[in-house]
């Protein structure tokens, strides 16, 4: 289930926005991520043409399971090393920015071993 770190952010964004407001729509994104609302819509019609997403005749945007399946994960290690690198004493600017460079590499076995490690050191 490889995808574009583009489309896994915007999955990300989408599951970020359902968590403060009900509906989401295509200019909450453009606000969330200042993008152009062009691109968000180009960026929508792929999702929704991969199945990532689907959206209402009111243009209410909401992950499918594959689609919620990807930002849940990508949430997770986003947030995950985010947490980790701040306890590391890095900026918690800059360890937000380097998650969201991480996140997208990193394999799911190093992943989980760096979790499985932190929560066995931590806990």
């Amino acid at each position: 289930m490889k995808i574009q770190e583009s489309a896994e952010n915007y999955l990300e964004t989408i599951l970020m926005l359902q968590q403060q407001k009900a509906d989401v729509r295509s200019i909450d994104i453009v606000n969330a991520l200042g993008f152009s609302k062009p691109s968000i819509s180009v960026a929508m019609k792929n999702l929704r043409n991969n199945g990532y997403i689907s959206m209402d005749s009111d243009g209410h945007i909401t992950l499918t399971p594959s689609g919620r399946e990807i930002a849940e994960k990508v949430y997770e290690r986003h947030t995950f090393l985010s947490t980790w690198l701040a306890d590391l004493g890095v900026a918690p600017d800059i360890a937000a920015e380097d998650a969201c460079r991480i996140e997208h590499v990193i394999s799911a076995e190093s992943f989980a071993a760096i979790k499985s490690h932190v929560k066995g050191t931590s806990g």
